[in-house]
């Protein structure tokens, strides 16, 4: 960030902190955009944690979080934690406490056994699937399901890690009536098949860290063409969230071996649920078919 913006009056509450992150993440150098990262994706953990063990976690100096906070007008990282500490005191009751109780499980474990591996990561999904619950808005699920009811065609991008979600979205809504088109990676053709999307379809596109570029690209194209995108990523400052109509952020917790996809395919089911609903004219009792008919 500039110099200048050292002199800049400081946020004073939580969500202009974050809207001033927002605004000036492009500009940030590689580090600072890391910080930012990690800030909007852990708030509860930035409340209760020191400043050294945020830092150790994100492999940054614990000097950069203080130069971070005075770049954007605080004395000191201290000051700009009060903003996320008074966050967390007006958070639904009872969540940090669970949230805390999970660590705890994790911290005292002395199993060292495979079965310890099932048992970490589910006290790890349930907190991601609780973290999806509270920051989930319910007017952006609601309009996403809209979109993709109300689509032409359902167009799906994901790659890599990101695949078995946009899969598992083309077999429901492919069930449930919905034209969908998987713009795969295989062949080198997905660039082009995504040209041929209309302002009437919508694009859902899923991406986590390290972003793909190819999907990256297609959503820019698709935002250039007034195609809707509903987009599930990992963070409000991914590069999906600009040309996103509606973006899901699913914070990743750090894992051992691999990052699960537990709260992602949770949020994707949830969604062909809320389409089930409109397409069936059924808010009770949705169901969604089956390839067998069982």
């Amino acid at each position: 960030m500039r110099k200048d913006e050292t002199e800049q009056t400081a946020p004073e509450n939580y969500e202009e902190l974050i809207r001033l992150i927002h605004e000036r993440h492009d500009e940030m150098s590689k580090t600072y955009q890391r910080i930012s990262v990690f800030l909007t994706q852990n708030p509860n953990d930035v409340a209760v944690q020191s400043v050294n063990a945020i830092a150790e976690r994100c492999d940054i100096h614990a000097s950069s979080f203080v130069r971070f906070a005075q770049a954007l007008g605080y004395k000191g990282f201290k000051e700009l934690q009060t903003l996320f500490q008074k966050r967390l005191a007006t958070a639904a009751p009872g969540f940090e406490a669970r949230r805390k109780a999970l660590e705890s499980e994790l911290q005292d474990r002395q199993d060292q056994s495979e079965y310890s591996f099932l048992r970490d990561l589910i006290v790890r999904d349930i907190a991601s699937l609780q973290d999806i619950l509270e920051k989930t808005i319910p007017e952006e699920l609601a309009l996403a399901a809209d979109l993709i009811e109300e689509a032409e065609n359902v167009y799906l991008v994901g790659q890599l890690r990101s695949a078995p979600v946009v899969e598992l979205l083309r077999y429901i809504l492919t069930m449930l009536g919905k034209r969908c088109i998987l713009l795969d990676a295989g062949g080198g053709l997905a660039t082009h098949m995504a040209k041929t999307m209309k302002a009437e379809d919508v694009l859902i596109a899923v991406s986590f860290r390290f972003y793909a570029n190819e999907v990256v690209n297609i959503v820019e194209e698709a935002e250039k063409y007034n195609v809707p995108v509903v987009a599930i990523s990992d963070s409000t400052l991914s590069p999906l969230a600009k040309s996103a109509k509606v973006l899901f952020a699913v914070p990743e917790h750090d894992y051992t071996f691999s990052r699960s996809l537990a709260a992602p395919m949770c949020l994707a089911q949830a969604l062909t649920v809320a389409v089930a609903a409109r397409v069936q004219h059924n808010t009770t009792e949705p169901r969604i078919p089956t390839v067998t008919g069982t």
